[in-house]
């Protein structure tokens, strides 16, 4: 996908290359898998309120599956934080995971539609809102998956590993329960041998954060959470640098 002439412009917000680069590169796959999804689905995909110059690649995704298959795109659920993943390893990640709002149809399937996942932690929390607000989550789609694991939901050998390791500790750190965890992230995770290890790697992250952000011209404003460095609800741009290139998502 990043070897396609229109992938910069479409990752930096232009709504035509994004267009001209999902119509190379997925109509064909999406039309072959028309069995797959019933009319009438509602395609979401993570993308801030405010998009100018973030990636539109994933929300023209979804508004060409929903044409595909006789569905309906969403546009009320946005992402109301930045996490920038873009260059980011598996511990930045998790340190800075994504937050939604918007209204959620109650009782109306859902698929979560992405251009790229890597750990899924994104995919997984736009899915976690979703649910939590009587929504139905029928299916994930993505261009790329540049994960380990193909699969979303972790294995129970590796959820009983993490509660066994970590105990209620897990939680406290990160604000979640180990069940919502992605496959890649409790996968990346049971490789610490214990919670410290866990504490000391997420602050060597969020200093990671702060030190490649700053290079782009971007300060993070300081917001303390239980999970570490939860994404900025609050940025403060210095002088951008010329032709960064960072998703906020």
């Amino acid at each position: 996908m990043k070897a396609h002439v229109a992938y910069r412009q479409a990752k930096a917000g232009d709504k035509n290359a994004a267009l001209e680069l999902v119509l190379d590169l997925a109509v064909t796959w999406l039309y072959a898998h028309r069995e797959r999804f019933v009319p009438g689905l509602v395609f979401v995909a993570p993308h801030a309120q405010e998009a100018t110059g973030d990636n539109a690649i994933p929300q023209t995704l979804a508004a060409v599956c929903a044409e595909i298959f006789q569905g309906v795109v969403d546009t009320e659920i946005v992402q109301s934080d930045r996490v920038y993943h873009t260059g980011a390893d598996p511990m930045e990640r998790m340190a800075a995971r994504a937050e939604f709002e918007g209204r959620v149809v109650a009782n109306a399937r859902y698929v979560v539609v992405d251009d790229m996942t890597n750990l899924g932690g994104t995919l997984a929390e736009l899915g976690n809102f979703i649910a939590a607000h009587g929504g139905v989550v029928e299916d994930v789609l993505v261009l790329v998956n540049a994960g380990r694991n193909p699969a979303l939901v972790p294995g129970k050998k590796f959820v009983r590993l993490i509660k066994e390791r970590f105990d209620d500790e897990f939680t406290e750190v990160f604000g979640i329960e180990p069940e919502a965890l992605t496959a890649n992230e409790a996968e990346y995770l049971v490789g610490f041998r214990s919670i410290d290890a866990i504490r000391n790697r997420l602050a060597t992250a969020e200093q990671e954060i702060d030190r490649r952000l700053r290079s782009k011209g971007i300060v993070r404003a300081a917001e303390a959470t239980s999970s570490g460095a939860h994404a900025d609800q609050g940025l403060t741009p210095s002088e951008p640098e010329s032709g960064a290139d960072d998703s906020a998502r």
